[in-house]
């Protein structure tokens, strides 16, 4: 069996104990012994292997806790939890798919999938201690759509899933981290740093394989990404931004400039045509 099929096979599978095993053994096997990289059918995949629960739903209905109360922490867990799962998903679609990259392509995102992996239970044992499992609460789906979306292009893949929605996290995370640290949610905050830790590497393996696209096309990897931005997300990211820890992903202090410049650019122009 070839590596893009045993990718797919986790991909699919929808038991997540089955799920996390085959994950652990496919990067364990891969760092060993490299699997063949044969080719295998490559088709659109709505929907990966999940379990029945969480219901999926627009973000619009999902109910924003304060982080003051257990519930509203709980809440909050389990929506980084899905996350995580989904990108553990993302990770083994990108072996499956992405079938004529360089053998290190494939290393990279199994060692994201099993760290995301890892992420995913440390978040669901969390949440356990709280009195919940994962699927208690509502979720969506928004990621894994973004994954179908960019499912015919690797470097756009690599640019608008870790170098956009990933790096998301990168900003956002120390936000969170602060917020639970002042209610006295310590565990969650040690987990929270092992995941902004891993998840800086995560976005600088997009961002290697990202500049390696756009060298294989004599692409400018900067003017890429920020077309790639207004083409496919409508708008350029949102401030603030983390830029230490997106400096470390692979963004440019040049990048992380132009970023600032397009979103002040783009927040006036809304703002005057009001």
């Amino acid at each position: 069996m070839n590596i893009h099929q045993l990718a797919y096979q986790a991909l699919m599978e929808p038991n997540i104990a089955l799920k996390l095993h085959l994950v652990d053994a496919l990067y364990s096997q891969q760092k060993i012994n490299q699997f063949p990289a044969n080719t295998y059918p490559i088709k659109t995949i709505p929907i990966p292997g999940r379990p029945k629960k969480p219901e999926l739903v627009s973000p619009k209905k999902l109910k924003h806790r304060k982080l003051s109360s257990e519930i509203g922490r709980a809440n909050l867990i389990h929506a980084i939890t899905h996350i995580e799962f989904n990108a553990i998903n993302l990770a083994l679609d990108a072996v499956y798919r992405f079938q004529k990259m360089p053998t290190d392509f494939y290393t990279d995102w199994l060692q994201v999938a099993s760290e995301e992996a890892y992420h995913f239970s440390l978040l669901r044992d969390r949440l356990k201690e709280m009195g919940h499992h994962y699927g208690d609460m509502l979720a969506h789906n928004g990621l894994w759509e973004m994954t179908v979306k960019t499912d015919h292009d690797v470097l756009i893949r690599m640019a608008l899933v870790p170098r956009v929605l990933e790096a998301r996290g990168l900003d956002v995370t120390p936000g969170m981290m602060e917020r639970l640290e002042k209610v006295g949610d310590q565990k969650t905050v040690d987990i929270l740093s092992i995941i902004l830790r891993d998840e800086i590497g995560h976005v600088a393996i997009g961002s290697k394989w990202f500049h390696y696209c756009c060298e294989k096309k004599n692409l400018n990897a900067e003017t890429t990404f920020r077309k790639l931005l207004i083409k496919y997300m409508g708008a350029p990211l949102r401030a603030p931004f983390h830029t230490e820890a997106r400096l470390q992903a692979g963004f440019t202090q040049e990048e992380m400039e132009q970023l600032v410049a397009m979103e002040k650019q783009w927040s006036a122009d809304r703002e005057n045509n009001r």
